[in-house]
């Protein structure tokens, strides 16, 4: 018998794996939701989350991608982690992720080609949005931003025929600043910030909560919510979500003592 079971609850409450089910809409995240769908929409292009690692950012792109999951016509696409080699990979990894011709491709020319192609058929004819949302963006490369440069080119006189996020750690700008025409591009960019110490309460409350956990029952204390604000610093994935899981096995084991041994 799993040890959430044994108190009470239905499923894990503080898995470090991205469940759109299990996220808490703090107003940050929520205002930044609430963006990103707008200029998604209104296919204005370019937009740019950053934020420290474990500030949700991951969680925050899955939940975006369940937004749409009804709407047939906004096509996205997802890449967990830009780790291409050279910009004809990373072109040849779009094609093929976009059903893009026969994989007769030579070069990187043959690529840009058959994706501007597909996109303006995926526009003008289809009236399809096709949407690439792009995680660890801090991995992308300069050539890379380039490629996503020159996709951001693509446009009929009203609007891109790419919405692209990327979603990145904080020490990615540096490296966008430096392409300054993809910084030109960006229409819209968040910063997300770690909870606050109410924000953290109500995440481990909700997330309870979305366990099953009755109205009315609690498994932490105030005073360990205090404590659990003060060694998190309101970083929800892994060090909230990590100390909280190893206070409640504690609860099953009340002679030992607890010891966090998170980042």
């Amino acid at each position: 018998m799993s040890y959430h079971s044994l108190l009470g609850l239905k499923s894990e409450p503080f898995s470090i794996s991205p469940d759109p089910a299990f996220f808490y809409r703090s107003p940050g995240h929520s205002s930044a939701l609430q963006r990103l769908e707008i200029n998604i929409r209104m296919k204005r292009g370019l937009s740019l989350i950053l934020g420290d690692v474990g500030t949700g950012k991951t969680t925050l792109g899955r939940v975006l991608l369940q937004a749409f999951q009804n709407e047939p016509e906004y096509e996205f696409h997802l890449i967990l982690n830009p780790l291409y080699q050279s910009e004809f990979q990373f072109l040849e990894a779009l094609c093929k992720m976009f059903r893009v011709g026969t994989g007769a491709w030579r070069s990187t020319m043959d690529c840009l080609e058959a994706l501007e192609t597909y996109l303006y058929q995926k526009h003008s004819v289809e009236g399809k949005t096709t949407v690439l949302l792009v995680d660890e963006g801090q991995n992308l490369s300069l050539n890379l931003i380039e490629v996503l440069r020159s996709l951001l080119n693509y446009e009929t006189n009203e609007h891109k025929l790419l919405q692209l996020v990327v979603l990145g750690q904080l020490e990615a700008l540096p490296r966008f600043v430096r392409i300054r025409n993809f910084m030109d591009r960006v229409n819209m960019k968040y910063m997300i910030n770690p909870f606050d110490p109410e924000e953290t309460k109500k995440m481990i409350r909700y997330r309870l909560a979305q366990s099953g956990l009755k109205p009315g029952q609690t498994l932490f204390t105030d005073e360990a919510l205090a404590v659990i604000v003060d060694a998190t610093q309101g970083y929800p994935r892994r060090r909230v979500t990590f100390l909280c899981q190893r206070m409640l096995e504690e609860l099953l084991q009340p002679k030992q003592s607890v010891w966090w041994t998170g980042p």
